[in-house]
């Protein structure tokens, strides 16, 4: 629909998304939950990820489930936040496996911009949240527009890495065809279930090769 904000290549490709009946409610809904509450992240950056990500330079793509919902934190990429910000406990433990996978030192911002923009594609599959309320704007329509992302992605790109971390991102394996892309799954960075085997799951090193593989640059982690 003409009144959302999103890149080009991203709003062709879901311009029919756009205009089913379940998505203009959901809008409305998003719309108002905006003008008489907190809700985050700012209206502005709903649509971040694919922003800063267009269609045509996905390469990779991490799903989260919720955005942040605590002051400052969401900016529309799933585990990042904005450069200033403490890191969250899951985004301390995705930058200590990408330390012990690939070498490589523990940055000092969060905002992990600098991925998006090369082409990891930073996917929540719920894109807003009330403050203090993690969950809030589940079941709401944002599971069935996420999903549909994934299944586009799926179907009309190829060779993509699909990392899916914890049993709910476990789950969207069901959406990408098999033997097409690369898919990657392990527990979750939270601190609950990272000793689990997201530590050691080296899934970041082996989405570099895959992207060799297939003569894609690799990601500067």
């Amino acid at each position: 629909m003409k009144d959302v904000q999103i890149e080009s290549g991203w709003k062709e490709v879901l311009r029919e998304e756009f205009g089913k009946p379940y998505f203009t409610e959901l809008r409305e809904w998003v719309r108002n939950e905006y003008k008489s509450k907190v809700v985050y992240p700012p209206a502005k950056q709903i649509f971040n990820a694919f922003d800063l990500c267009p269609f045509e330079k996905v390469k990779v793509v991490i799903l989260g489930q919720d955005p942040y919902h605590g002051p400052g934190q969401a900016h529309g990429l799933c585990f990042s936040v904005l450069d200033g910000v403490p890191f969250p406990p899951s985004l301390q433990n995705i930058f200590k496996e990408i330390k012990d996978d690939i070498k490589k030192p523990i940055p000092k911002s969060g905002d992990l911009s600098y991925l998006a923009r090369q082409g990891v594609f930073l996917l929540n599959a719920t894109l807003t949240v009330e403050k203090d309320k993690a969950g809030s704007h589940q079941n709401r329509g944002w599971e069935i527009f996420t999903d549909s992302v994934i299944k586009i992605l799926a179907e009309q790109k190829s060779n993509l890495v699909f990392l899916l971390w914890g049993a709910f991102a476990g789950k969207k394996e069901s959406l990408i065809p098999p033997n097409k892309h690369l898919v990657l799954k392990s527990a979750h960075p939270s601190p609950l279930s990272a000793y689990r085997g997201f530590f050691g799951n080296s899934h970041f090193s082996k989405t570099n090769e895959y992207l060799l593989k297939f003569e894609k640059e690799p990601i500067d982690w």
